[in-house]
């Protein structure tokens, strides 16, 4: 204890501040195993820190090592385009086949033609083409058409009286046929060609109000030889149906007498003529596939 003035008590004996001889060993020792304790603790603390960070590494390179590389997933079109049903592709022209017997066709018709022999006018003809096939081989065939044009006509005199016309209508009906052959063809389409022969009906005189036709530089009504050669081009729709297009040029062999000035006279002698024209038709065709036509390679006559 402090005094009230600073001064240190005075001590009682001295045993009080000397460790007892039997007291001293066992503080040495106590000391002592604390200072080897510490140390002791020490070491086997670190030694545990060392342990661990080698055991981290270790699994963490244990892991890598087993862990399989994940893989992209695949860039399949399923898995990139959206799923919009099931998609069948179906192809219209895959039963095309050229083994039909019959086929029939109809078409708008153009036909350009002069209604007379030296007449400078021309007519642009309009109307209907009709054909209608029967095949014998695979190549071959016999056609058949029938086509009817109408229009107007320029006339060869001045338009004066007593001559007071004005684009007199003209006609003419075809009724041909003949050899029909079958060209390149696929699937897709073929070329046709026809070479058809026979007659033609002129209506030339309709509204010539009476007047002979020889006035106006004009055939007379009549039968006359026709011939018509070309062919079709063809593009197939479907196993039945064709879109068609038929270019031909149009032969006639009109019979006329001897125009103006020479007076009409049916005892005067006639002459014939030769005319060649530029027709065209574009329409349809239809195949009659139930009845085949003969396709062997055997058969001599088959086309092959």
């Amino acid at each position: 204890m402090v005094a009230a003035d600073g001064a240190l008590p005075p001590l009682r004996n001295a045993a009080q501040c000397i460790v007892r001889h039997w007291g001293g060993l066992v503080s040495w020792l106590v000391m002592l195993l604390k200072v080897r304790f510490s140390a002791s603790f020490a070491v086997l603390l670190a030694l545990g820190v060392c342990a661990g960070v080698s055991l981290r590494a270790q699994s963490t390179s244990s892991s890598s090592q087993s862990q399989p590389t994940p893989t992209p997933p695949s860039q399949s079109p399923d898995n990139q385009a959206p799923s919009l049903g099931t998609y069948s592709s179906l192809d219209p022209l895959a039963r095309v086949r050229y083994d039909n017997r019959y086929d029939v066709s109809l078409g708008m018709a153009y036909d350009h033609m002069k209604a007379g022999p030296t007449l400078l006018q021309g007519s642009n003809l309009g109307g209907l083409d009709g054909e209608g096939s029967f095949w014998l081989t695979r190549t071959w065939g016999i056609e058949g058409s029938g086509r009817a044009y109408v229009g107007t006509s320029g006339a060869g005199l001045p338009n004066v009286p007593p001559y007071n016309i004005k684009g007199p209508m003209v006609k003419q009906y075809f009724f041909v046929g003949g050899p029909e052959w079958l060209g390149p063809h696929n699937k897709h389409g073929a070329i046709i060609a026809h070479a058809m022969f026979g007659g033609v009906y002129g209506d030339f005189q309709k509204d010539l109000l009476g007047f002979p036709p020889g006035d106006f530089d004009f055939y007379y009504n009549q039968i006359a030889p026709a011939a018509i050669i070309g062919g079709h081009f063809d593009l197939n729709r479907s196993e039945h149906w064709v879109f068609r297009v038929t270019p031909d040029a149009v032969m006639t062999h009109y019979t006329f007498r001897p125009p103006p000035p020479n007076p009409p006279n049916p005892q005067a002698p006639s002459y014939a003529q030769y005319d060649v024209n530029f027709a065209i038709s574009v329409g349809f065709e239809y195949k009659f596939t139930r009845i085949k036509r003969s396709t062997k390679k055997a058969n001599w006559v088959s086309g092959w």
